[in-house]
């Protein structure tokens, strides 16, 4: 099976995280999410983050450092997600594709329903914060 690689953009801004959820017509739909997509076989990790974050939040990525990468099989679908975090940028997120957004604090992601991809990303962050 293809493993799908994936640029994540953890939007950090003091300790706050902002999260888009998914369309319910998705893969994991519903769910909320970091931002992020499909990295294409020409772009290097960042330049991938930084155009699907232009597309997606319609931010500017000033800069982004690794965070942790994830591989997760779903069973029809198996993912790596290089998740980056993103502190300094251009532009406030705003979602460009309809799904609801918003700025949640850091101790409280785990009141929201993600990916089990994701999970990881958020026991990183809550460990971050402490």
């Amino acid at each position: 099976m293809k493993i799908v690689d994936v640029a994540v953009g953890v939007i950090k801004r003091q300790d706050m995280i902002f999260l888009s959820k998914r369309a319910d017509t998705l893969h994991q739909g519903g769910k909320w999410e970091f931002p992020g997509g499909k990295k294409e076989v020409e772009e290097s990790i960042e330049q991938a983050l930084s155009r699907e974050l232009r597309e997606e939040v319609n931010i500017e990525v000033l800069k982004q450092s690794p965070l942790l990468v994830i591989e997760h099989d779903y069973g029809d679908k198996k993912v790596r997600l290089d998740v980056r975090l993103v502190e300094e940028f251009k532009g406030e997120p705003s979602h460009q594709e309809t799904q609801q957004t918003r700025w949640v604090k850091i101790a409280d992601l785990g009141q929201y329903d993600f990916p089990a991809a994701n999970l990881a990303i958020v026991e990183k962050l809550m460990q971050l914060e402490s």
